[in-house]
């Protein structure tokens, strides 16, 4: 599962298509806590993580949203820019 970003102690990953299921999310990692969250909607689709920290990671997918999904298409991962 590659790592697409790191910032303020979030790891987020993306795991290779065939292996994950629809919709396209991101799995975010903080500390202990662990979610997967819907590209589109921004929702939380299972785990949790404490609501700051949730609305950094939504902050940053709004950003990358279009480069996201083109990652969930192609498989084709690289490093996104952290949240500043």
């Amino acid at each position: 599962m590659p790592v697409i970003s790191r910032f303020y102690g979030i790891i987020i990953r993306m795991y290779f298509q065939q292996a994950e299921h629809n919709p396209p999310h991101i799995h975010a990692i903080y500390g202990e806590e662990v979610a997967a969250i819907d590209i589109q909607t921004y929702e939380v689709m299972e785990g949790q993580l404490p609501p700051k920290i949730l609305t950094m990671i939504r902050e940053w997918v709004q950003i990358h949203q279009k480069e996201l999904f083109h990652m969930w298409d192609t498989q084709e991962f690289k490093p996104l820019s952290p949240l500043e």
